[in-house]
């Protein structure tokens, strides 16, 4: 009887009581990226709000002026992330509740500010979306004021390529404005697709200053075209995808000084007008010229000129222009695209930086890739 009783006490030491030792369910832990009171937050920067042990009831972001900003709510209901980029100098604010698994709420609140720059500067690119240009076609982004950081800048930049093409940001001397030239280390591949993100809101250019847009731009390489002009020859062959389509008899700059010397190298096709009014004083102003294709800033065209027609094919007479007849003049003029190499030999005078804006092809490349602002690779 004795051992029996010790049983029944044994046994009834181990019977649960319920709720007396049960762990209390845990409450919602929430976390706001930014923090709460934050400030001088980067518009582009992470905004979120994650729940362990719960799951988001009701959330929203609202500016000052009460404007909900767009986010993402997890398919789980623990995470969301705003999906829409921040304004400058703005303030925000979290609203919401989180239940946690113990069936209670929790207030989401919090408040922060983004950055106010001193500047924002807007970057145009060169090339719009569904262009087709030549073969030698750099990317320009230009600018509208001074980029000191330049490497943060670079980093937000990418090209990309249906060829995986090889190439390289540079930065150029400014020009009224920071300037970043992008170019294949050889000529593109004819038929190439192109895209370019430069990322460029929420960017610290430096000096107070702040990106002021994204800018895109998709487009394509077109056939292959390089004009082949040998100063001493007195003539000009239009290459296309490997076959001469034209051999015309023309006139380059005379040479007798440095202001009248074609300049040699890849020059690029960069516009062309039907009729353009050409002046280099004090040898001649306002003289109406046809078909006229320009291939530098300092005044070179490849164009139509009556008056040297006599020296075509046999001397150089011009001031530094491309001379042709205006029937040849008119033939190649259609053909001609924005970023066709034109690859001038034969003279005493280097195109250079003192020639305009588009010398990118004068520079081998490791001087070119030199001028990137990232390490080398």
């Amino acid at each position: 009887m004795i051992l029996l009783a010790v049983l029944v006490v044994l046994t009834g030491c181990t019977v649960d009581r319920p709720g007396e030792d049960a762990e209390a369910a845990p409450v919602a832990q929430v976390t706001i990226a930014p923090t709460a009171g934050a400030t001088d937050v980067d518009p582009v920067a992470p905004v979120s709000v994650t729940v362990a042990n719960g799951t988001i009831d009701q959330i929203a972001l609202t500016n000052a002026g009460g404007k909900q900003i767009t986010g993402q709510l997890s398919p789980d209901r623990t995470t969301y992330k705003v999906t829409e980029p921040l304004g400058y100098g703005a303030t925000y604010t979290w609203a919401g509740t989180a239940v946690g698994a113990d069936a209670k709420p929790i207030p989401i609140e919090a408040t922060f500010t983004t950055i106010s720059p001193q500047s924002t500067i807007p970057a145009t690119i060169n090339i719009g979306d569904g262009q087709e240009v030549g073969i030698a076609a750099p990317i320009i982004l230009k600018f509208a004021g001074p980029v000191t950081n330049k490497a943060a800048v670079e980093k937000a930049l990418t090209v990309t390529t249906d060829q995986g093409t090889e190439g390289s940001w540079a930065w150029l001397p400014d020009d009224g404005g920071s300037r970043v030239h992008w170019r294949p280390k050889n000529y593109w591949t004819p038929g190439t697709t192109v895209h370019v993100d430069a990322k460029l809101y929420g960017v610290d250019l430096g000096g107070g200053a702040y990106g002021d847009s994204d800018v895109t731009s998709d487009f394509t390489i077109g056939r292959s075209q390089i004009v082949i002009a040998n100063a001493p020859s007195h003539r000009m062959q239009v290459v296309r995808d490997g076959a001469t389509i034209f051999d015309f008899a023309v006139s380059y700059g005379e040479g007798n000084e440095p202001r009248n010397v074609t300049r040699s190298g890849v020059h690029i096709v960069t516009e062309k007008y039907e009729d353009f009014m050409m002046s280099n004083p004090p040898y001649y102003t306002n003289v109406r010229e046809r078909w006229a294709v320009r291939i530098s800033n300092n005044g070179e065209f490849i164009h139509a000129n009556p008056e040297s027609l006599s020296a075509q094919g046999s001397s150089n007479v011009t001031n530094g222009c491309i001379n042709l007849s205006p029937g040849d003049a008119q033939a190649y003029f259609p053909t001609a695209l924005y970023g066709d190499p034109v690859e001038v030999t034969g003279t005493s005078i280097e195109l250079s930086q003192a020639d305009g804006d588009v010398y990118d092809w004068t520079l081998d490349w490791p001087t070119w890739k030199s001028m990137s602002a990232l390490p080398a690779e």
